[in-house]
């Protein structure tokens, strides 16, 4: 189910004309050694907030591990967990900042 729900967000934020990015390729660079390596993070968000979507009975603390290994691999400041299996879906979003990261993408016009 989370690929339909990823779907209906997708078409929702893109209906409201903010540009997204999913499937995200990231360059990755170790000791002289570069790598691009294609991700599986769900949304980005005007380059600015990353969005993993989730239909699980409860948030794990690996799935916010996920979330974050994304954030920092794509130098994004700021992600949203979001479970679609609650009653109210506010209920089911879990916000995570990443001091430190890309600031120009948060920086108010």
């Amino acid at each position: 189910m989370e690929s339909v729900y990823e779907w209906c967000l997708k078409c929702e934020l893109q209906h409201r004309a903010l540009r997204l990015e999913n499937q995200c390729t990231v360059r990755i660079e170790y000791r002289g050694q570069v790598r691009e390596e294609p991700l599986r993070c769900d949304l980005l968000v005007e380059n600015a907030v990353l969005v993993e979507i989730k239909a699980v009975e409860r948030i794990m603390p690996i799935h916010q591990a996920q979330l974050l290994t994304y954030m920092k691999l794509l130098d994004v400041p700021l992600g949203l967990l979001v479970n679609f299996n609650v009653p109210l879906l506010t209920q089911g979003i879990k916000r995570v900042i990443l001091p430190g990261a890309n600031r120009s993408a948060i920086s108010s016009p």
